[in-house]
């Protein structure tokens, strides 16, 4: 998971799109960039690490100009590298960057064919690299030398019918403007927001809705799915529908786990969202344990809190607060290793006794994945003195691979996978285990404002919304990004933030060769 940002301003933006990365840090730790267009002039800095730590104040003085794009990422494909960093950029036609949050399911298929059909060079293993040189040669076959509007939704439009999977994108083609669009099943999120200076609107694509808040745009609403919106340098807006929708089913683990609460997705609040799992979660326990012995409910910090709380109003028991989180650690599940996982968790949270001594609590937690965070944490409410420690997760097991940008590999990896619930709770070594219910699940996530009805529920379900994904490609999937997989790719990197402190790149870009006319 990543997240994406553009702006097309009145004035220098460089500020604007680190402000926007650091709100949206939780969606990947691993790498940050930021590419901004002055005049045609292409200024780039990129490297591995947290925002705050990849732009320092040099590098943010020569971001200059009014426009720009922004990229955090988190290794779903490829490895954790510098290399991999986006926004990527290529130079022909016009000179385009993108960046992109998601998975391709064809990418294998498509780089073969950019390689030896289209004779285009690829550098990285990088998917993204991949997708932009697929747009940037629909773009080239668009007729005309006169980049227009009409010529790059017809570029989308190849985009949708050569790329399969989930995928939000923001392209900039240098001394024009911004491109923004998602899959045709509209997995990824991605939304417009907006806001009116004396110079001018400005316009601003981003992942959640929350970065549009800290920025104080408006929002307009959410790109649709197939959709493409194009931002002209000087903030003139166009939209087209370029490929589909053929579904429109998001990404139902944004609203459990990956999106910040005070994000809107797709018009639903995943705040409330969260609320009502917490609602039909409680409901559950007490259909299966209306007599039960919980003494207080306890949330795993940070993303399970809502749920807990209403979990704990529901039950009529004491909601607490009985671990402290080191927010200087990143969080386990998007680290790259289960030993680094594992190592880090107790570096991130640490046991109040007072709230588990003598206590049969009841631990809640979005989702279990792996089950070595679960593992270690039931440990903790133990050696704190809990009689019982009873854990129950607001989403149900999670029990196939993810393909479509979640750090979801490898069936093998995944505790439930295989083992009923009895099975996982001996695992974690939790007294009793109860997992929400599918149905209740999607209907926690269903609103009223929305018009979605069906969601992307593959890890959950083993149901995969784009219809190509066969158990050849899972196996080759687990083959390339299992844990053993990716260390093994880790040894092959020198890579390290130290090496990547260079300083901004300059790229020169020719105003006649953007078809500038």
């Amino acid at each position: 998971m990543c997240g994406i940002v553009g702006i097309v301003a009145q004035r220098p933006v460089n500020q604007l799109l680190y402000d926007s990365l650091t709100v949206l840090q939780h969606r990947g730790q691993d790498a940050a960039g930021i590419n901004t267009d002055d005049g045609g002039t292409l200024y780039s800095r990129k490297a591995l690490g947290l925002v705050r730590d990849v732009f320092q104040e040099r590098h943010m003085l020569r971001l200059k100009g009014n426009m720009g794009i922004a990229h955090t990422r988190y290794p779903t494909a490829g490895c954790s590298s510098s290399s991999e960093a986006q926004p990527f950029y290529v130079n022909s036609p016009y000179g385009i960057c993108l960046a992109h949050n998601g998975n391709l399911t064809n990418a294998a298929e498509l780089k073969d064919l950019l390689v030896n059909h289209d004779r285009r060079h690829l550098n990285t293993g990088s998917d993204t690299e991949a997708l932009l040189n697929v747009f940037a040669d629909e773009l080239q076959r668009q007729s005309g030398r006169k980049l227009t509007p009409r010529g790059i939704f017809a570029a989308v439009g190849g985009v949708h019918r050569r790329c399969r999977g989930g995928y939000a994108v923001v392209a900039m083609i240098l001394g024009h403007g911004i491109v923004a669009f998602r899959d045709p099943d509209g997995i990824r999120p991605a939304c417009l927001g907006r806001r009116d200076t004396p110079d001018g609107p400005e316009y601003i694509v981003a992942s959640e809705s929350v970065a549009l808040d800290a920025l104080e745009f408006e929002l307009v609403r959410d790109i649709l799915p197939g959709e493409a919106v194009y931002v002209e340098s000087g903030g003139k807006l166009h939209s087209h529908p370029c490929g589909g929708p053929r579904n429109h089913t998001p990404c139902i683990f944004e609203y459990v786990y990956f999106a910040r609460p005070d994000s809107i997705i797709d018009k639903v609040s995943v705040y409330k969202a969260r609320l009502r799992m917490g609602e039909r979660l409680a409901e559950k326990i007490l259909r299966e344990r209306p007599d039960h012995d919980i003494d207080v409910v306890i949330p795993i910090p940070d993303s399970s809190r809502t749920s807990a709380l209403e979990v704990a109003h529901r039950l009529a028991v004491k909601y607490r607060e009985g671990f402290i989180k080191n927010r200087y650690i990143g969080r386990t599940f998007i680290m790259p290793g289960q030993e680094i996982r594992r190592q880090s968790v107790r570096r991130k949270l640490n046991a109040i006794d007072l709230e588990f001594r003598d206590k049969n609590v009841l631990l809640v937690d979005d989702s279990i994945v792996r089950g070595t965070t679960s593992r270690q944490i039931i440990e903790m409410a133990r050696e704190a003195g809990a009689r019982r420690v009873y854990f129950a997760s607001a989403s149900p097991p999670v029990r196939f691979p993810n393909v479509y940008g979640i750090d979801m590999p490898a069936a093998t990896e995944l505790v439930a996978a295989g083992r009923t619930d009895k099975e996982v709770a001996d695992l974690i070594g939790a007294d009793w285990l109860i997992y929400q219910d599918l149905d209740d699940l999607v209907r926690a996530v269903c609103h009223d404002n929305s018009d979605i009805t069906e969601f992307d529920t593959s890890c959950f379900s083993g149901r995969y919304v784009t219809g190509d994904v066969t158990p050849q490609y899972l196996a080759r999937l687990q083959e390339e990004r299992a844990d053993g997989a990716r260390a093994k790719l880790a040894s092959a990197s020198d890579d390290s933030p130290e090496d990547d402190a260079a300083d901004v790149e300059i790229v020169p870009h020719a105003r006649s060769r953007a078809g500038s006319g």
